[in-house]
């Protein structure tokens, strides 16, 4: 069995303590992978081959080893072999970072080095390091960590393990009626209020902004094309930002009075909009729309 035909990527992620595995684990997660934490080298082929008759269900396992497993380092390269030889053919990246950095991690944490003893810190990192060093030179992949930040090692890992859809900012352009308070979990909210109501219109108050007659009424109103393109436009560069900085999910609240009208015509629009851009994935979610 090869790895295509499997349909399941294997990703085996290892290195010095305090390099940023828990940084990497988390990254891979939201990527989409079946990450599995400090599991026993023995285990790893069961884990892959239990993945592969998941039916699709499982298709990206990584596995994110250190020396807290007992024969760490034997082990494990032997099982990378063997998956290697199954056709799994399994990425390895390896992180690392220069001694004074990782004394200074482990310091600011106020935590003792897995392979410390009875030593001092640096003999921890020196023995850790002398142990890991054939596994390093079998990596597909070595990161030194020393000079990156949490957001910059995250980028790597996505340019890395990620794929176009993984690694696009997720959009949800939610409308909402005031009258029913604010939505908690809102990143930016909007007030479109400033517009013209359609519910004092006896032909529109029955009908909502997902009609025509609505919508073109709303978005005919002054003030209102021009809102939605500025916005646009912020929006823009919020979201390059967030990407920057590795924030994969972002919630826009659009609010109008009773979230009938105004902001359920806004709300579409504006993720009409957004959808046109590379690098996000919208959808829209009418809160209270029928609530009245």
């Amino acid at each position: 069995m090869n790895a295509e035909k499997s349909g399941i990527e294997v990703a085996v992620v290892t290195g010095l303590s305090g390099a940023g595995r828990s940084t990497a684990a988390k990254c891979l997660e939201d990527l989409g992978w079946f990450v599995v934490d400090n599991l026993p080298p023995e285990l790893i082929a069961t884990m892959v081959e239990l993945g592969a008759q998941a039916r699709g269900a499982i298709t990206r396992v990584a596995v994110v080893m250190d020396v807290r497993s007992r024969a760490f380092t034997e082990d494990l390269a032997a099982i990378i072999k063997d998956l290697d030889a199954r056709g799994y053919k399994p990425r390895v990246l390896f992180l690392e970072a220069t001694d004074d950095v990782l004394i200074r991690r482990f310091e600011a944490v106020r935590r003792g080095h897995p392979m410390q003893g009875d030593g001092r810190l640096q003999d921890g990192i020196e023995a850790e390091r002398i142990l890991l060093t054939p596994l390093k030179q079998e990596a597909d992949l070595v990161l030194d960590t020393s000079a990156l930040s949490i957001h910059q090692l995250r980028a790597k890992i996505e340019d890395t393990f990620g794929t176009e859809a993984a690694t696009r900012t997720r959009v949800t352009v939610l409308s909402f009626g005031y009258k029913y308070g604010l939505p908690m979990d809102a990143d930016l909210v909007m007030d479109v209020r400033f517009l013209p109501n359609p519910f004092w219109i006896p032909e529109l108050r029955e009908q909502t902004g997902l009609d025509g007659e609505v919508r073109n009424y709303v978005l005919s109103q002054e003030g209102a094309d021009e809102f939605l393109d500025r916005y646009h436009e912020l929006l823009r560069l919020i979201g390059a930002g967030y990407r920057r900085e590795g924030k994969r999910y972002l919630t826009l609240a659009i609010g109008c009075t009773g979230g009938k009208h105004r902001s359920v015509a806004l709300s579409e629009e504006l993720a009409a909009r957004l959808a046109s851009e590379d690098g996000m994935a919208v959808k829209v979610v009418h809160r209270d729309l029928g609530r009245e």
